[in-house]
């Protein structure tokens, strides 16, 4: 399908689409580069390039790309101990609560069923309009972080919260087991990059991407060895918590990638927990907030380690909203 459009007046290429399509500015920026989009004739893929009054701007909209399904056999059987829970649905958005060792997409490295996988045998499905099929995934996490996410079952649905992500009215908050308690909370705002020596990593670079990140000290485990806090993200760079809290010598547990070292060896992943979601319902525009609950091993090892009136008490939504006071 092809849609024609007449510039009215100067404007840079992807703001005039996006005043013209109903689409997340990431959406138009791969229309563009994937050099859907021409003009006056010529197709073009920089979104910044500079419209005249009166040229005609023609976009292209593909097809999506359905990529076929794993055998449904092979899928159960490698999600067998990996329960993704389901927190709310309704026909526009889904939201779960994703196990700790589950990969959002598939990739040449990945041999396990991934959560796309899981959500094309649940038949949730949504292409976008640059020709992808992405199974309404809006934002991720990381293979080793459990907790809560949101997934669009509509094109309207993707769009809106695509949005919301960019303007910071949806985000989450984490938490985390540390290995040595924070002296206060604190503001963490240090450029983050691939690490030039090891690709696995990210680390903190000159001339990496902006990222801000808040840490919330919530409670200190009885024998004073380890802190439960809470995160906020302002920018959603990979692996940003866990390199954020390297760079103050601070290391979630399990979390060997990032310096974490100790006599917790029997930890099989780092503790770090997606806890807390807040978005605005991108059809009925009600303002909605969701709790996923700890995994077990997360759980237990608290119920071990803390005071858990305490705990219960600092992990409480309205709390844990407040403790980040500091921020504003």
């Amino acid at each position: 399908m092809n849609k024609i459009f007449i510039v009215q007046e100067p404007n840079r290429l992807d703001k005039f689409l996006s005043l013209n399509i109903e689409a997340s500015r990431n959406q138009l920026e791969q229309l563009i580069k994937k050099e859907y989009v021409k003009v006056d004739g010529k197709t073009v893929s920089k979104p910044g390039i500079k419209l005249k009054e009166n040229q005609e701007v023609e976009v292209f909209f593909p097809e999506a790309q359905i990529n076929p399904v794993k055998d449904e056999e092979f899928i159960q059987e490698s999600l067998k101990d990996k329960e993704v829970g389901i927190i709310y649905e309704d026909e526009h958005i889904l939201v779960l609560n994703k196990p700790y060792n589950l990969t959002i997409h598939d990739a040449p490295s990945v041999k396990d069923a991934t959560l796309v996988d899981w959500l094309k045998l649940k038949k949730i499905s949504l292409s976008t309009i640059s020709g992808e099929e992405r199974h309404g995934i809006v934002h991720r996490l990381d293979k080793g972080t459990s907790g809560v996410m949101v997934v669009a079952k509509s094109n309207e649905a993707h769009v809106g919260l695509a949005k919301q992500l960019e303007d910071k009215t949806m985000g989450r908050f984490y938490l985390a087991i540390i290995d040595l308690p924070l002296k206060e909370d604190l503001i963490v705002e240090k450029p983050i990059g691939r690490n030039p020596t090891n690709r696995l990593k990210m680390s903190i670079l000159e001339n990496g991407k902006n990222a801000k990140s808040a840490f919330c000290k919530l409670a200190t485990s009885n024998n004073e060895k380890y802190d439960l806090i809470a995160a906020k993200l302002f920018t959603g760079r990979t692996h940003q918590i866990r390199v954020h809290l390297a760079s103050i010598n601070r290391h979630i547990l399990g979390d060997n990638l990032y310096g974490f070292k100790g006599e917790l060896n029997k930890i099989n992943r780092f503790y770090l927990h997606a806890y807390n979601l807040y978005l605005i319902h991108p059809i009925t525009n009600k303002q909605m907030s969701f709790t996923a609950k700890l995994n077990n091993d997360m759980q237990e090892f608290l119920e071990k380690n803390f005071n858990m009136e305490s705990v219960y008490d600092k992990i409480n939504e309205t709390n844990i909203i407040n403790c980040f006071d500091f921020t504003s």
